[in-house]
């Protein structure tokens, strides 16, 4: 071999260590890019969890209770025959709503939760919720047998 000639290993040696080095190059922070208004920290090509951009969230009217149109239905479906009444039907927001389902649970004497704009109290409470929720200024209906 001619000494100006270097060997297939010296290459693959070099090739490694410019790659490395441009690695770390291009996920250094205070690379400059070729857009100086871009961050970052903003540019992400994919992204399933996290949090989500609040302006990115859809809006939701906060109706006053005599403008909303309720249903309260006893329901025993994907629960293991477990009966469950659930009021559907609600203009509000979240907030509102744990506030409601806080006041449902106590009158009832039974737990409940909020899911997607839904309240679901445990056991068959329709015509007492019906009571309590026409109390409250709702327009509320039974619905279903």
């Amino acid at each position: 071999m001619s000494p100006s000639v270097p060997s297939a290993a010296a290459l693959g040696q070099v090739n490694i260590d410019r790659l490395i080095r441009l690695i770390i190059f291009m996920a250094s922070p205070n690379r400059k890019s070729s857009d100086s208004t871009k961050s970052n920290e903003a540019r992400f090509v994919y992204r399933e969890f996290g949090d989500s951009n609040p302006a990115l969230e859809r809006g939701v009217a906060d109706l006053p209770p005599a403008e909303q149109n309720i249903r309260i239905q006893a329901s025993r479906k994907g629960r293991k025959g477990k009966t469950v009444t659930v009021i559907t039907g609600f203009q509000a927001k979240n907030e509102t709503l744990t506030e409601l389902v806080k006041k449902l649970k106590t009158q009832c004497g039974t737990g409940g939760t909020v899911k997607e704009n839904e309240i679901e109290i445990q056991g068959e409470h329709t015509q007492k919720l019906l009571q309590i929720l026409t109390q409250l200024g709702y327009k509320a209906k039974i619905s279903g047998g």
